[in-house]
C-alpha cells in the first residue's frame, strides 16, 4: 500500500524560518534537539539556518557531525552570490560550502522591484546572478533548492520577469524550485492558477513556502500541492517571521490522511503530536488548544448531541480518528454534555456503569447544580475524576488540613518573599507542620503543603504548578464576588488540571491545589498495584 503513494518532499525551517518569529532564539544546544526530534518524525530536510550569519551558526554545521541522523538530510541556506562577485569568490557561498551539508537552500529575486530597488541591479544582472550560483553549486556536488522569493509578488507586477527567474534556475540544474509567498498576502486561488501555469513549462519539481500573514498559509499548501507542487516548507509548530509559516503538524495529517500522500516514513504520523510539542517546549512557546489535528481541543466535545452522536458513530462528529495522529478524544464534563458523555467518563472507573445508572443520574444533576455555582469541570478533568469517585463512594482522602494561614508582606525586604504559609495536616493519625515563603501567597501555600506532606508521600518531591488561572464568576458583588481558580500541575512527565471556587481566592486555590495532590497520589497508589 505504501509503495503506491505518491511523495510529497517535506522541509522543515524552524531551525531558519521559525528562528526570525518574534520571541524564539535556539541555543546550539536547542539547535541540536530540534535537529534530532525532526529526523525522529522522518522530515526529508531540516533547514538549518545560515552558517555565514553568525558564529553560532557555524558551530553548529560542526557539531552535526556528532548527530548520526537516520530519517532526514540537513541543507544550508543562504542568498545567491553579490553582485559583480564571482561566484568562486562569494565569500557567503564559501560558507555554504564549509557547512559540508549535502543540501543547500539558495534564495534569489523574483519581483523587479526587489532587483532595483534592494539589489540595485538591472534585470538582466539578477538572472546572471541565480544562474551562476546555481552552476557552482551543482558543481561542488551539492543538491540545490531554489527559493523564489516573493515569487507571488512579482508574478502579480510582471509575470513575464518572475516566470524568467524560474526557468533560469531551472537551466542551471536546479534540484528544486520552491514558489515562495515571502509576504504571505496571496489567496489560494491564485496559487492554484501559478502553479498549474508553471507546471507546464518547468520540468524541475516545484516547491511551495507559504506564509500566514492572511490566515491561510496552510491552504495555499494544499493548494499548490494539488496543482502539482511535490515539495512543502514551513516549521512543525507553525511560528515564523510575522504571523507565521505553514503549520506542518497540520499540513501533514492533511496531506497523508485526506490526499493518500506519503509525507514522512510509515507510522510516524501517530507521534507528530508528540514531537511537535518537543519542539514548541523546546523555543519555549505554547501551542494552541485548537490547533487542527494535535491541539488539546481537537477532539474535545461538549454539546451532548455530539457526545451522543461521536459515541454512537464517531465519524458522525470527528473527520479522523484521532488515535491516527496521537490524540485522544475528550468528551468535556458541563451541563450541556449530557449523561451519554458523563457514562463514558466513568466507565474509566468503572465499566459496568451504564447511561441509566443512579451514578450517572447523580452525577448529571450535582454538576448542573455546581456549574451554577460556578464550579467548571470541563477544563479540570482530575477534579471531576475525583468527583466521580466520591459518587462512587471510592474515594477515602489521603491527607486533611487541619489549619492552615497565608500572609503577604509589603513593601517587600530583597532578603525575604513577600508571602508566607504556615499549614498543619493530618495523615494516617500523625499530625506534620510546615511553614514556606514564596513570592505569592498561592505559591507558598503550595509549597507550605508539599513540604509537609512530603514526609508522607515522597513522590510529591516532583509535582510542581505549571499554570495557574482565575476567574471572577460575578463581577456585581465586586470584590466579594466568588473566583474559579484553575491549576495545572506536572510531575514531569504528566499534566492535569484541577479547579477550586470560592469567595476568597486563597481558599479557592487550596481546593485546587488539594485536588492535584489528591489526584496524583491515587494515580501513584493505582500504579503501584
Amino acid at each position: 500500500m505504501d509503495s503506491e503513494m505518491q511523495k510529497i518532499e517535506i522541509l522543515d525551517t524552524t531551525l531558519r524560518d521559525g528562528a526570525q518569529g518574534e520571541g524564539i532564539s535556539f541555543s546550539l544546544r536547542d539547535k541540536l534537539a530540534v535537529t534530532e526530534t525532526l529526523d525522529e518524525l522522518g522530515v526529508a530536510w531540516i533547514e538549518a539556518g545560515n552558517p555565514g550569519s553568525n558564529p553560532k551558526d557555524m558551530e553548529f554545521f560542526r557539531s552535526l557531525s556528532a548527530l548520526k541522523l537516520k530519517n532526514s538530510k540537513v541543507c544550508a541556506f543562504g542568498p545567491t552570490r553579490k553582485k559583480g562577485v564571482k561566484a568562486a569568490d562569494d565569500n557567503m557561498l564559501r560558507c555554504l560550502l564549509d557547512a559540508g551539508t549535502e543540501g543547500v537552500v539558495i534564495f534569489g529575486k523574483s519581483w523587479d522591484l526587489h532587483v532595483r530597488e534592494v539589489l540595485h541591479a538591472q534585470p538582466e544582472e539578477n538572472i546572471e546572478m541565480i544562474c551562476d550560483t546555481i552552476v557552482f553549486l551543482k558543481k561542488e556536488g551539492r543538491f540545490v533548492i531554489y527559493d523564489c522569493e516573493h515569487f507571488f509578488d512579482g508574478w502579480n507586477a510582471n509575470a513575464s520577469y518572475a516566470v524568467s527567474a524560474v526557468k533560469a534556475a531551472a537551466q542551471a540544474g536546479a534540484d528544486r524550485i520552491v514558489l515562495c509567498d515571502t509576504n504571505g498576502g496571496t489567496f489560494p486561488s491564485a496559487v492554484k492558477s501559478v502553479v498549474e501555469h508553471l507546471k507546464k513549462i518547468c520540468n524541475v519539481p516545484l516547491g511551495i513556502h507559504a506564509h500566514n500573514d492572511c490566515g491561510v498559509a496552510l491552504a495555499n499548501s494544499i493548494e499548490a500541492v494539488q496543482a502539482g507542487c511535490t515539495h512543502v516548507q514551513g516549521t512543525l509548530t507553525g511560528f515564523g517571521e510575522r504571523c507565521g509559516n505553514t503549520a506542518l503538524a497540520a499540513l501533514i495529517p492533511s496531506l497523508e490522511l485526506k490526499m493518500n500522500l506519503r509525507c514522512i516514513p510509515q507510522g510516524s504520523l501517530i507521534r507528530i503530536g508528540e514531537l511537535t510539542r518537543r519542539i514548541a517546549e523546546i523555543a519555549n512557546v505554547i501551542i494552541s488548544d485548537d490547533m487542527p489535528y494535535i491541539g488539546a481541543h481537537a477532539f474535545s466535545h461538549k454539546a451532548g448531541m455530539h457526545v451522543d452522536g461521536v459515541l454512537k458513530t464517531s465519524r458522525s462528529f470527528e473527520h479522523i480518528d484521532p488515535q491516527a495522529v496521537g490524540n485522544e478524544r475528550h468528551l468535556l464534563m458541563s451541563e450541556v454534555g449530557g449523561r451519554a458523555a458523563i457514562a463514558q467518563r466513568v466507565k474509566k472507573t468503572d465499566p459496568s456503569i451504564h447511561k441509566e445508572h443512579p451514578v450517572i443520574i447523580s452525577l448529571a444533576e450535582k454538576l448542573k447544580k455546581l456549574e451554577a455555582e460556578g464550579w467548571a469541570y470541563e477544563g479540570a478533568d482530575a477534579s471531576f475524576e475525583i468527583l466521580i469517585r466520591r459518587e462512587l463512594g471510592r474515594y477515602k482522602p489521603f491527607f486533611a488540613i487541619e489549619a492552615y494561614r497565608v500572609l503577604s508582606e509589603h513593601p517587600v525586604s530583597d532578603k525575604i518573599q513577600c508571602s508566607h504559609a504556615w499549614v498543619k495536616v493530618l495523615v494516617d493519625g500523625q499530625y506534620e507542620m510546615a511553614a514556606a515563603e514564596g513570592v505569592g501567597p498561592v505559591g507558598a501555600l503550595d509549597c507550605a503543603l508539599r513540604r509537609a506532606l512530603t514526609r508522607f508521600f515522597p513522590g510529591l518531591a516532583k509535582v510542581r504548578l505549571e499554570d495557574y488561572k482565575v476567574r471572577v464568576i460575578d463581577g456585581k458583588d465586586a470584590t466579594a464576588a466568588h473566583v474559579r481558580v484553575l491549576i495545572e500541575s506536572t510531575d514531569g512527565q504528566r499534566n492535569w488540571n484541577t479547579v477550586g471556587v470560592s469567595a476568597d481566592i486563597i481558599d479557592a486555590s487550596r481546593a485546587a491545589l488539594v485536588d492535584s495532590i489528591e489526584y496524583m497520589l491515587i494515580n501513584e497508589m493505582e500504579a503501584v498495584r
